[in-house]
């Protein structure tokens, strides 16, 4: 098996409160907004690019819920809405 020691991108925007994680440098096809959370696929569904809206706001909501029952619950009542 090929190791992969490709490094995720990782960018921060204060002014617009968004942090970008970006896995692969393919071309993207279209994108899924999940609350706060869009990811960006390849026409493969390949996740390429996610970026976290309002992040600090995200960050420690995210943690507060992480303490009170795990990630489950923070994502369980989000619904998907196609870009």
């Amino acid at each position: 098996m090929a190791k992969n020691n490709k490094k995720n991108k990782i960018t921060y925007e204060s002014e617009a409160d968004i942090l970008t994680v970006e896995a692969s440098n393919k071309p993207i096809d279209y994108a899924m907004e999940i609350g706060n959370v869009v990811v960006h696929f390849t026409k493969k569904d390949e996740p390429v690019l996610f970026e976290i809206l309002d992040a600090s706001k995200f960050f420690v909501k995210a943690g507060t819920v992480m303490k009170k029952g795990g990630a489950f619950k923070f994502f369980q009542n989000q619904k998907p809405v196609f870009a």
